[in-house]
């Protein structure tokens, strides 16, 4: 025989809404009832929620961190980042990236793929610490110059993340490579593909550094004799 009584979870859902209370509340109030009255005991039915949690955490941490970024910003981050690099003796836009570059890639490497990003870091810190390295290099700089240096942070932040994360063993690029090699009959174990990515990514590193030494002589010229 059918039980009906799990369905309740669903009238409390209607009810919570009708009256108001925190989705999130009468979300997890649902669950606990739908839970209790299929049986399950209450550890269990808390063990199932965190575990849903933890599994979707990618969903909820989006969340989490553009409300505190937002913040952050309507509080002087971006401000504050800026008059640090203006007080920083030394500091350029070249300086700073590949700061940054080496920073990501490290991260990456060790597998620590979200701990910067544009939404995280570039948009906030880095694209503006850069900016405030460019005004200081050439208070005369155009719009497009500062647009030039923004795409260059952004820039940085790509090559870092996509040439450091496959020396980490972990990482679902060397797991694909590894299954087409596979599929084709090539058995090669995930640590020699990371082994193999040292390389690439210490030449990737080199080049993007020297564009960014490039790109920092150009600001340099174009700040002119007067400064």
């Amino acid at each position: 025989m059918i039980e009906y009584w799990p369905l309740a979870g669903i009238l409390v859902v209607i009810a919570g809404f009708a009256l108001r209370f925190n989705p999130l509340l009468v979300v997890a109030a649902a669950a606990l009832v739908t839970g209790l009255l299929g049986h399950m005991g209450v550890v269990q039915v808390i063990s199932l929620l965190g575990k849903g949690f933890n599994d979707n955490r990618f969903v909820t941490v989006v969340y989490i961190v553009l409300p505190v970024i937002g913040l952050l910003e309507r509080f002087g981050l971006q401000q504050r980042a800026r008059t640090m690099i203006e007080n920083m003796r030394g500091a350029t836009v070249g300086r700073l990236l590949i700061a940054y570059l080496a920073f990501r890639q490290i991260m990456a490497a060790l597998g620590l793929t979200s701990v910067a990003g544009h939404a995280q870091t570039v948009r906030p810190l880095v694209a503006p610490m850069a900016e405030a390295a460019a005004r200081k290099q050439d208070p005369n700089g155009t719009e497009d110059d500062i647009e030039a240096v923004k795409a260059m942070a952004a820039a940085t932040d790509n090559v870092g993340v996509f040439f450091g994360e496959d020396v980490f063993i972990a990482i679902g690029s060397i797991l694909l490579i590894q299954g087409v090699l596979k599929a084709d009959g090539i058995d090669i174990a995930p640590i020699h593909l990371s082994l193999w990515a040292i390389p690439t990514a210490i030449c990737a590193f080199a080049i993007h550094a020297f564009r960014l030494w490039r790109f920092d002589r150009r600001l340099r010229a174009a700040e002119g004799p007067a400064a």
